[in-house]
């Protein structure tokens, strides 16, 4: 993503003929598509757009709307796509077919010319619009020439392939047909082959009151003059106005106005404060060392860093870390550092998902949260009203489309440690999690199980069951690696086991001893029923208790599950000691009941043995 969002591109810049007589350039990185084009979008402050907009209020207020939502990349790949018909068409280079020309608010201004050719089959914004939309959907790159009227299965396909209902390209490859588009605009003279970069300035000045001020004075005689060191940190004001539009520190009576550190005479201090991703793309170095003089220690950054294991959304990908990177690279430039690469590992979390209610009202789509609707069967009502509510499909959940779950409602009901198991339990942590009652329900039952369990726990039991030792142990071991390896599911599936095993096992020194272990391992996972529960089985809190040791002799499987085919069916399975001989393997299965009923009076012409797997009986 950030090689993407870096990187340089190389593609096509032409111009669409528009139906007012005008001209719209427009730059693509994927010439090979232009014939699955079923639509143009430009950025809500193209001029297109903004021209529109001074005589048509209705333009005017949908550019507001973009603007008011999120402007950045990240924000922009996530928020639900909005799109305003503006009734100008842009005639296809080759077709001669006129495209729909719409103002987008997932098109960026900053990035090309503002404008795209959108081609949904192999685009998922694009797709995703033109499915709101009702626009066309064309398929123009394929696996194969059989596949080229092989409908969508219910998003954009961004894979590699050949060129189909291309028309001059069909059958070339990706890059074939990318040189030979360019080759023919340019022949014709109505396009040129271009290298774009994503790549801006940033510009790190905010006029806004909320952000570390920027620590310049401005003096008349003496120009731009730093903040002496024995005056820093620049404290912010705290008697400001709100209520005018605008930056309140440029309006504030005192706080600007002071001398110039170089002539003394009167100046103005900067008021403009820095972006707060300034601030994000060091603090991982502040972390690491305090000290009262300076910004940190370079002895104990080289120490500290690089940050072994960062967890975050994928969100964070674009921006945050690849501002956090460029800000350590340039330390390590000028020798303050000697790390270049802040984060040794990354790992990016799913996100909580959860299905979509909406109704068409007063032509315009209104959703309703969980909680408003009453879901029965195969279909949905509103609560309110008794009427349907159109079930959407399941996705990030989001303020705009209310698929949110009220959490103080699930924390009043269940627990947290409810919550944060089934959020542990329902599917490795890098993928999305799908709400579910059922889940959640499902969860509290196994609080409750554990609750119950943790209350049998006995001291001064006696005795010995040596399986539930092993699998104590084997469990013990086994949580700990899953969680190394951020493996929490699996974590969560072996806990199940050991807690079903201690439920079957009888009174025992064993058994009190697995219920101890098993309460330390579900700690993390369920710190408040953990807590609550070592208060009757040990001291201080479980938290700075050691994890559970183990008896590496018993991680050793010294037994093993072996089928038992007669006939190439399965009849049997029988436990035995790991590395057992063969013929003690054929005696085993063939002193089985099942066996020998399914024998019967047939003979034996073979036994084939698979040592500690498998024993196959031809008769």
């Amino acid at each position: 993503m950030q090689e993407n969002w870096i990187g340089k591109s190389q593609g096509l810049e032409f111009s669409f003929d528009l139906s007012n007589g005008e001209k719209l350039p427009v730059y693509t990185t994927r010439p090979d598509t232009i014939f699955g084009a079923s639509f143009v979008a430009v950025a809500a402050d193209h001029p297109v757009a903004e021209a529109l907009a001074m005589n048509n209020c209705e333009v005017a207020k949908f550019i507001e709307r973009c603007r008011s939502g999120g402007t950045t990349a990240a924000e922009l790949e996530t928020a639900e796509k909005l799109g305003f018909d503006t009734g100008i068409g842009a005639k296809h280079p080759f077709t001669g077919k006129y495209l729909p020309v719409y103002i987008a608010n997932f098109v960026l201004m900053d990035y090309g010319t503002g404008a795209i050719m959108a081609v949904p089959g192999h685009d998922q914004r694009d797709f995703d619009f033109a499915t709101k939309y009702g626009l066309p959907i064309l398929r123009v790159i394929a696996a194969s020439a059989e596949d080229a009227d092989r409908p969508f299965a219910g998003e954009a396909e961004a894979g590699d392939g050949i060129c189909v209902n291309s028309g001059f390209i069909d059958g070339m490859s990706v890059a074939e047909g990318k040189a030979a588009v360019i080759a023919r605009a340019e022949a014709g003279g109505w396009g040129t082959a271009k290298t774009q970069y994503r790549l801006r300035d940033w510009g790190v000045s905010r006029q806004r009151y909320w952000g570390t001020p920027i620590p310049f004075i401005h003096c008349e005689a003496c120009g731009v003059v730093p903040v002496p060191k024995d005056q820093l940190p620049v404290v912010l004001p705290d008697d400001v106005d709100f209520s005018v539009p605008g930056n309140p520190l440029d309006r504030h009576a005192t706080w600007k106005h002071v001398d110039c550190p170089q002539c003394g005479k009167a100046a103005r201090r900067e008021t403009d404060t820095l972006d707060t991703f300034v601030d994000s793309s060091w603090y991982f170095l502040r972390f690491a060392s305090q000290p009262s003089d300076r910004p940190f220690d370079p002895a104990a950054i080289a120490q500290w860093l690089p940050v072994e294991q960062y967890i975050g959304g994928i969100e964070h990908a674009i921006l945050h870390l690849l501002y956090a990177r460029f800000w350590t690279r340039a330390l390590a430039r000028i020798g303050m550092i000697e790390v270049a690469e802040p984060f040794a590992s990354l790992f990016t979390q799913g996100m909580v998902t959860h299905e979509t209610y909406s109704r068409r009202e007063g032509g315009r789509e209104t959703y309703f949260s969980p909680g408003e609707v009453e879901r029965g069967g195969d279909g949905a009502t509103l609560k309110a009203d008794g009427q349907p509510v159109e079930i959407g499909r399941v996705i990030k959940m989001s303020k705009s489309k209310k698929n949110v779950v009220d959490p103080d409602e699930i924390v009043a009901t269940y627990g947290a440690d409810a919550i944060r198991w089934f959020m542990l339990s329902d599917s490795p942590p890098e993928r999305d999690l799908p709400w579910s009652e059922a889940g959640i329900e499902g969860c509290g039952r196994f609080v409750q199980r554990l609750w119950r369990l943790f209350g049998q726990f006995d001291a001064s039991a006696s005795g010995e069951d040596a399986a539930l030792d092993r699998k104590r142990d084997q469990t013990v071991a086994a949580v700990a690696d899953d969680i190394e390896a951020l493996s929490f599911n699996k974590a969560v599936a072996r806990i199940y086991e050991l807690a079903s095993a201690i439920e079957k096992a009888s009174p025992s020194a064993s058994r009190s001893a697995a219920i101890r272990a098993l309460l330390q391992i579900v700690a993390p996972m369920m710190p408040h029923i953990a807590e609550e529960a070592w208060q009757a089985m040990g001291d201080g809190l479980v938290a700075e208790a050691a994890w559970p040791e183990v008896d590496p002799a018993l991680l050793v499987e010294d037994e093993v599950t072996i089928a038992v085919q007669v006939k190439g069916k399965l009849r049997d399975t029988i436990t035995a000691a790991k590395g057992l001989p063969e013929d003690d393997l054929k005696a085993l299965a063939l002193a089985s009941e099942k066996v020998q009923r399914s024998i019967g009076d047939a003979e034996i012409r073979k036994v084939i043995v698979v040592p500690d797997r498998l024993v196959n009986i031809v008769a």
